[in-house]
């Protein structure tokens, strides 16, 4: 693999996980495999919608499948992708307090304080 191919492969990847439906599946199948069912249940879109964006995230070797039945059950492909994902989401966390003290209560009226305090 190329240096750019392997650019080009983990831009793919992270752009696999920043879609918002598919952060919500992976959020679902945190605690476990997932029928298409559940999920669209759970996110509250059509089944068809939920089965595009695991095939997104089954293409990226994000997610396992198997079948029974009728019905199509998903899981985590490797479970490390919750570490990765969560220092993400402290990243951002620390951030976005950083970015918040840098911001004046004049500028941001949410920050001011209560008339009580």
């Amino acid at each position: 693999m190329t240096i750019t191919q392997m650019r080009i492969f983990k831009a793919e990847f992270f752009k696999a996980l920043a879609n918002p439906v598919r952060k919500r599946s992976r959020i679902e199948m945190r605690t476990g495999e997932k029928s298409v069912n559940d999920l669209a249940a759970s996110i509250q879109i059509e089944q068809a919608g939920v089965s595009q964006h695991l095939a997104i995230l089954r293409a990226k070797h994000l997610v396992k499948n198997r079948k029974k039945g009728n019905s199509v059950y998903y899981s985590i492909a490797d479970p490390a992708i919750f570490v990765l994902l969560d220092d993400a989401a402290r990243i951002f966390k620390n951030n976005l307090i950083d970015l918040q003290g840098l911001v004046s209560p004049a500028e941001n009226p949410s920050m001011m304080p209560a008339p009580n305090e």
